[in-house]
């Protein structure tokens, strides 16, 4: 999508941090934007940050893991923006903590959320992309989560791993269609995602000491680690870049790179050397599984 004119962009958890700066960086392309986020008082603020743009902008309540509500914001998006044609499946949650301190209430709050909410949105909004025709553009946020590990932070690491494969898987089946797909791999960045336990629905609360203790303690080493976050404006910045080039990856953040390159090393030295008649097979079965790619 080199051109972005007068298209509609859809965010999740675009009240605040890398959805409401994608949301600036759209307007300023000339898109109309509908934000949707589960936090109402950060809605309110955007909406006034927003108001000056000459372009469209919706501000709408949604809980990403609610999928009825989430298919009738879009319908009402649809109604009043038009067609959609980028999605950016950005909401997400965060706690850490040993692993060994985790709840189920944890596990199926983030996984829910970070997971759930990208299926709900691309369960809800691909098709529509598909039926008219005029192409688009996902962008799943994940994280430096999603392609390295760090100790406590095992959930969140699982969630955003499976961002990552899913985008990888997504991207091969929508090219036919003309939609493309992005996965946004940030570090650091200056937004309340540390803040994550103050939209925590009810059925998720915890209360067992070990699990508030062990969280509380990795937020504090996460929050000194924030101080060094770079600005939710770069980010964002390279979003519609990577739509208008159609890349795959977007890492902002090179300073990781090295670290990616030694988990990558590790796993392509525990394969040790293949043997060419096994290697033929696997091409053969590649080739029957994707007919396109000679």
């Amino acid at each position: 999508m080199k051109d972005l004119a007068g298209k509609n962009a859809f965010i999740t958890g675009g009240a605040s941090g890398i959805g409401l700066a994608m949301a600036k960086a759209f307007l300023h392309e000339g898109m109309n934007v509908a934000i949707v986020d589960v936090d109402e008082k950060a809605l309110q603020t955007a909406r006034t940050e927003l108001a000056g743009s000459n372009a469209q902008v919706l501000a709408l309540q949604l809980d990403v893991t609610n999928r009825e509500q989430f298919k009738a914001v879009a319908d009402q998006v649809e109604a009043e923006l038009g067609s959609i044609h980028v999605v950016c499946n950005n909401a997400g949650v965060y706690r850490g903590g040993s692993m060994d301190a985790a709840t189920y209430e944890d596990w199926d709050w983030i996984m829910g959320v970070n997971v759930g909410g990208v299926v709900n949105g691309l369960q809800t909004l691909v098709k529509r992309i598909q039926q008219h025709g005029e192409g688009g553009h996902i962008v799943n946020t994940a994280s430096m989560a999603g392609v390295t590990t760090s100790p406590g932070l095992g959930i969140y690491n699982a969630s955003k791993f499976a961002v990552v494969g899913l985008s990888e898987s997504l991207r091969a089946d929508l090219e036919p269609h003309g939609i493309g797909v992005s996965v946004l791999c940030p570090g650091m960045v200056r937004t309340k995602i540390l803040e994550s336990e103050r939209n925590r629905p009810t059925v998720f609360d915890v209360t067992q000491p070990d699990s508030v203790a062990a969280a509380e303690a990795h937020s504090e080493i996460m929050n000194l680690a924030m101080n060094t976050g770079i600005d939710a404006a770069d980010v964002a910045d390279m979003v519609v870049q990577g739509i208008k080039d159609n890349e795959l990856y977007l890492f902002p953040h090179p300073e990781m790179k090295e670290a990616t390159a030694q988990r990558m090393s590790a796993m392509l030295d525990a394969f040790g050397e293949p043997d060419p008649e096994r290697v033929a097979a696997h091409e053969q079965f590649l080739s029957a599984l994707l007919p396109g790619d000679k």
